[in-house]
């Protein structure tokens, strides 16, 4: 099967994963182009049912994303002009995390403005040794748009971000790591094997399941904790009855691996 490429968006498939590379040198900069693109490639990923898990990268070994296209948005006359390219960011990264599908970012270098909102819209990042990370709008007189003052503060903690946020610092892989912002750290030449060996780890298992987990935590995580187990329950509900629940537990007593159908 094949996925439909872009100028600065490629896709493949191999083994049921596909792997999305942002293609546009020197830094893989987001602009218009780059987002309608991957828009699209969001749309598409979502109807291939020949999917079942995304690895997201940017091409070349210098920039995962390096942020937006700074000329472009030196070219924004207007506070309406700037909501929309806001708003057009938010409504991409939303969709991606959203997919219903695992997308795990590979960071293979710096990660930063509208590269690290990105990032932060896949559900798992795996991240490069010598990457860097940070929200450095605030040097631009600008704040980050695209979701950065809202995702940061729930994956690393509201102090945490509000400190990057307002310095506009970069920080380390390892610092990254410890603030639970990725989930692995390895050689720089070794992230997409490593986010490759991830999603095969993920792929093995049902789609249902992996579907409904990933909107359970999602859904769950906007409101209460009462909410979200409400949530949890529908969603065990749904998945106990199918085909690969019962594989899977008949597989258990049996002392076999189980052979998941996705139905």
């Amino acid at each position: 099967m094949a996925l439909t490429s872009g100028e600065h968006v490629k896709m493949s498939v191999e083994d049921r994963i596909a792997t999305v590379t942002i293609d546009h040198r020197p830094v893989n900069a987001l602009n218009r182009q780059t987002m309608e693109e991957l828009s699209r490639a969001i749309d598409e990923l979502r109807a291939e049912t020949a999917v079942k898990a995304v690895i997201l990268t940017g091409a070349g070994s210098l920039a995962f994303v390096a942020g937006a296209d700074i000329k472009e948005m030196s070219q924004l006359a207007s506070p309406q002009e700037a909501q929309a390219v806001s708003a057009l960011g938010q409504a991409v990264f939303l969709k991606l995390q959203r997919l219903g599908k695992p997308v795990i970012a590979a960071i293979n270098g710096v990660c930063l403005g509208g590269g690290l909102e990105l990032a932060m819209a896949c559900h798992l990042r795996i991240s490069g040794d010598r990457a860097r990370f940070g929200q450095p709008e605030i040097g631009l007189g600008i704040i980050p748009g695209w979701g950065g003052t809202q995702r940061l503060p729930r994956l690393i903690g509201k102090a945490k971000a509000t400190e990057w946020i307002l310095t506009g610092d970069m920080v380390t892989a390892q610092e990254a790591l410890r603030l639970g912002l990725v989930n692995q750290v390895v050689a720089q030449d070794q992230v997409l094997k490593a986010a490759k060996d991830l999603a095969r780890k993920i792929a093995s298992k049902g789609m249902m399941a992996i579907a409904e987990s990933l909107r359970a935590i999602e859904e769950g995580m906007e409101g209460s904790l009462e909410a979200g187990m409400a949530k949890e329950a529908a969603a065990f509900g749904r998945v106990a009855a199918t085909e690969d629940s019962r594989e899977g537990v008949k597989a258990f007593v049996e002392k076999r691996q189980p052979q998941f159908k996705d139905r």
